[in-house]
């Protein structure tokens, strides 16, 4: 909003400021995802070990290992992130492994047919179970196709994501038995939310982008959008984004 003051400011240094203003919206978007990410990191580490390291002797702590190792004064506070996880890592493979086997799988059967039958339990644990399944299920069970579908009325596209060729009762009884997609339509900006669409295959247009780009489109409401100056040129967003702010 213009103000009577800028009629007093010179061009020049109109000019001066907005180069500082673009500069700094540009180191902005630099600084802000890597110190975000690592904050994030150092935290999640910090809460893993706080919840294995008291499970582990205090003498084999690693800042009383290195104190001991070093002699120094053990009233000293030396902060060593990453112990914890370890253990953690190794501790889950192993219970991973056990779960592979008859003994496993009996016991988690045995465990999870107790769950059931208590009546709070068993719907926290379904649904932590199915977000887990969800996150982190196999690679065959994943997203791997983005597409676009014509959403909610002809003549109006939405960006999609295709999941398997339906099958079953609705792939036989729908659309007249021809061959259908099933298709995940995310929300904005929160793509874990959605709907599911049964969609004739025909009537699918299955893109060049991949799943990351068109993930970040439906987060981002269209703002990163990929290969937006040149489509025959791999996608960077953070490049465009960064020569954007240094236009203004």
């Amino acid at each position: 909003m213009n103000t009577p003051f800028d009629q007093d400011i010179p061009s020049t240094r109109r000019s001066l400021l907005g180069r500082f203003r673009a500069s700094f919206l540009t180191g902005l978007v630099v600084i802000a995802p890597v110190g975000l990410t690592i904050w994030l990191i150092w935290s999640v580490v910090g809460w893993i070990d706080g919840l294995v390291l008291p499970w582990v002797p205090r003498a084999y702590h690693p800042d009383r290992l290195i104190q001991d190792l070093l002699g120094l004064d053990p009233s000293m506070q030396i902060n060593v992130r990453g112990f914890g996880v370890i253990i953690f890592l190794v501790f889950t493979i192993i219970i991973g492994w056990m779960a592979k086997g008859i003994i496993g799988r009996s016991f988690i059967r045995f465990a999870e047919g107790l769950v059931e039958r208590t009546p709070v339990v068993r719907t926290i644990y379904s649904g932590i179970k199915q977000i887990s399944e969800t996150v982190f299920a196999q690679s065959e069970r994943s997203f791997e196709t983005a597409c676009l579908i014509e959403y909610p009325r002809r003549g109006i596209w939405a960006l999609g994501f295709i999941s398997t060729s339906t099958k079953g009762e609705i792939g036989k009884r729908g659309n007249n038995g021809e061959p259908m997609v099933s298709v995940f339509l995310p929300t904005t900006p929160n793509p874990t939310s959605g709907f599911l669409l049964f969609c004739p295959e025909a009537d699918v247009i299955i893109l060049d982008m991949s799943v990351e780009d068109a993930a970040k489109l439906v987060i981002s409401a269209g703002l990163v959008y990929p290969n937006a100056r040149d489509p025959s040129r791999p996608a960077d967003a953070e490049s465009d984004r960064t020569e954007a702010l240094t236009d203004l």
